[in-house]
């Protein structure tokens, strides 16, 4: 497949365009360092013209101001990018803030959840929020774990939908290998069109 991956230096987005490139599909990379290709998100409309899949892997402003908005402008964006570029497979690298561990509780608003990440893990829900009532693109927000870092490839995941997914010890982790390990096989798969999934151990 022809894929083009917005993000694509990040921690996640680098570990995804790897995991991609290995499995022999060409990765068009997109960040706004220019490396490898220069742009963003709403450069979509030019820049996802030919490509079987689009994949964003974008973060929330991190420069101390509110993040929602702009965030939520990206997405509106990118929907609109990629509707425009004849695109309909769209994976959003979601949060994990959204995910639930009651009935009515997500983990963002439970009381020990750090307040450093609440305003980007409430900008992530809200784009899930976007995303929700779209019915003309085969998206997928996969929600990784609540906790996220560079590890092993292991191949193995297990996955949940909207429900936070602890191990047997209440830790609820996956390494950014497998989450792209699972991004690249739901790419492959369209298992789950127009759902938000979840991806830990």
């Amino acid at each position: 497949m022809k894929i083009l991956l917005f993000g694509a230096t990040g921690m996640i987005g680098q570990r995804i365009a790897a995991e991609l490139a290995d499995r022999g599909h060409e990765v068009t990379g997109v960040s706004r360092s220019g490396a490898p290709v220069k742009g963003d998100v709403h450069d979509a409309a030019t820049l996802a013209k030919g490509h079987d899949a689009v994949v964003s892997a974008i973060s929330p402003p991190r420069d101390g101001t509110e993040p929602e908005g702009p965030f939520l402008d990206a997405y509106r964006a990118l929907i609109e990018g990629v509707r425009a570029a004849g695109v309909r497979r769209v994976i959003a690298v979601g949060g994990a803030g959204s995910l639930k561990v009651a009935p009515d509780l997500d983990l963002v608003d439970t009381p020990e959840f750090p307040d450093i990440y609440k305003g980007e893990a409430l900008a992530q829900r809200s784009v899930l929020g976007l995303f929700r009532p779209v019915e003309d693109l085969d998206w997928t927000y996969i929600s990784p774990a609540a906790e996220i870092a560079p590890g092993d490839r292991t191949g193995i995941y297990r996955i949940g939908h909207e429900d936070l997914l602890v191990d047997s010890e209440g830790r609820s982790f996956i390494s950014a290998e497998d989450y792209a390990v699972a991004v690249a096989d739901e790419l492959e798969k369209t298992t789950h069109p127009r759902q938000r999934i979840t991806v830990a151990y």
